[in-house]
């Protein structure tokens, strides 16, 4: 492990850094990579291990896929640059000489801010906020009695806007439950 990440005391938590600081080191995609692969893998992994998830991930094939061209790219700028800054920051301990990642308990307490809504994904507030409304006018319309609104039961679309409800809640825990690191938007290549 490096000199600095020897010297941090072993119960050093994410407290212990700034938000800044946290999101500095996550902005970058590279970085987000390694953490996902982390949290997939648990304990330590080898930089080439490593390297060869990274470049999958990036280049959008399988590990077998990736050209030597390509990981040895994503293995140097690993090895050179981003490993040793999250080495610094105590996101995981990186051990240069023996190329071997490992977690520390900053790594698994960075979920919350891993788990942050992309720009790019849907946004559920905006469509719970307007199904609430929809609800709110269809019984509306229901009780002063609006034709063709009252050729249906209450009860049947009382189910149906259950039902939906249900369902938007169903998949948005699913989807949330998958959303990973790559779905990050990132403008920086490395």
């Amino acid at each position: 492990m490096s000199q600095q990440a020897q010297a941090r005391p072993a119960d050093d938590s994410t407290d212990a850094l700034s938000k800044g600081e946290i999101f500095d080191v996550l902005q970058n995609e590279r970085r987000r990579y390694v953490l996902q692969y982390l949290r997939e893998n648990g304990g330590p992994v080898t930089l080439g291990d490593l390297a060869s998830h990274v470049a999958s991930r990036e280049y959008e094939c399988e590990s077998v896929d990736v050209s030597s061209a390509q990981r040895k790219r994503v293995y140097t700028t690993l090895q050179q640059t981003h490993l040793p800054r999250m080495d610094e920051t105590g996101i995981v301990e990186y051990d240069a000489d023996s190329g071997i990642i490992a977690t520390t308990p900053q790594t698994n307490e960075l979920t919350v801010y891993l788990e942050i809504v992309p720009g790019s994904e849907f946004p559920w507030r905006e469509y719970y906020l307007s199904f609430g409304a929809i609800s709110l006018a269809v019984v509306v319309i229901l009780w002063v009695g609006v034709y063709p609104f009252t050729l249906l039961p209450p009860l049947v679309w009382a189910t149906v806007m259950a039902v939906v409800l249900t369902g938007s809640a169903l998949y948005h825990t699913v989807l949330g439950r998958e959303m990973t690191l790559t779905e990050f938007v990132d403008d920086e290549d490395m």
